[in-house]
């Protein structure tokens, strides 16, 4: 969902890549139905990319089909990767400049400078 497209010179800043530092696993309570409506909303390859570069060892299929998004376990797996897993620090970066936006408490810092806004 964040993007860094108001940098200057950049078209896309999509998806950002993540650095993570330090990841800690939270207990929610499993609700299939938050998954699934949210499904509709999410850009999986960007996730898919995300799982990777934490390294989480969590596998999700190439893509979402219907059939997939009633699967239970396919389900309880996207609830882990989205609720249960947080980057507490770490830094997100800029696919395109390679700029770093810090991630400390959790909270990523994705305020510019001046001379950065496009």
């Amino acid at each position: 969902m964040l993007t860094s497209n108001i940098l200057k010179g950049v078209k896309k800043g999509f998806p950002l890549k993540i650095n993570a530092v330090k990841i800690e696993n939270v207990s929610v309570d499993y609700n299939p139905d938050f998954i699934t409506r949210i499904l509709q909303r999410i850009e999986y390859d960007a996730l898919r990319g995300a799982v990777i570069d934490l390294g989480l060892n969590e596998s999700l299929p190439e893509t979402i089909s219907e059939t997939i998004q009633q699967d239970e376990t396919f389900l309880k797996t996207m609830h882990k990767i989205l609720l249960e897993y947080e980057i507490e620090e770490g830094e997100l970066i800029c696919p395109e400049t390679g700029r770093k936006f810090p991630i400390s408490k959790g909270i990523p810092n994705m305020l510019l400078q001046e001379t950065e806004i496009s």
